[in-house]
């Protein structure tokens, strides 16, 4: 794979990291390039100063311990879904080293926050679902499965993009199954709409 092609994916594998927790994998790109194991585009050097990984750290601490209060959870998904498209976006456009600006602006908004969006979209609805099935008892389960989630595949995309993205991939896919499955249960059937 050449360099153009793995720094995408790259970045593509940790703005779908942001979908899980916005400032989580920022804290670890962050971390890794201030540690100088992950370079960073120059637009994008501020990422990896002490200034940054001081706030992003104290960031990522609070969303972490808030995703934990019921009711502050599912108004904290409103306000995430457009800042994990920011942060995609960002994140997809700071390792996308070397590549020429056009290919790495509409890789960074269309993949990078596109997959941020999708991600945060389905685990916002999933926790919306949650709440009502569970009464929000289930969110805690829903808050350290993101937070999991989050972890995992920003470590692995620093690790292995390409399985990063595959993981993502197969949790988008089982969730939205779950969703039609939960969704499916809840419609009244085509014969008692017919009825009414």
């Amino acid at each position: 794979m050449s360099d153009v092609a793995l720094s995408i994916v790259l970045g593509i594998g940790l703005a779908a990291a942001t979908g899980f927790r916005v400032f989580l994998p920022m804290l670890i790109v962050s971390g890794a390039a201030y540690t100088g194991y992950l370079p960073l585009g120059d637009n994008f050097a501020w990422l990896g100063t002490a200034p940054s990984l001081v706030m992003l750290t104290v960031a990522a601490i609070v969303e972490i311990l808030a995703y934990y209060i019921p009711g502050l959870d599912n108004l904290l998904d409103a306000l995430a879904t457009p800042a994990a498209f920011v942060a995609g976006t960002v994140l997809s456009a700071a390792v996308m080293t070397d590549t020429p600006p056009m290919v790495k602006w509409t890789a960074a908004v269309i993949a990078g926050g596109g997959i941020a969006g999708v991600t945060q979209g389905v685990t916002a609805t999933l926790r919306a679902n949650s709440t009502v099935w569970t009464g929000g008892l289930g969110n805690f389960i829903m808050a350290t499965a993101e937070l999991g989630g989050a972890l995992l595949v920003a470590f692995l995309a620093l690790a292995a993009p390409v399985a990063a993205i595959a993981l993502v991939v197969l949790f988008l896919w089982l969730a939205i199954s779950l969703l039609r499955w939960l969704l499916r249960g809840v419609r009244p059937s085509t014969r008692e709409k017919e009825t009414i």
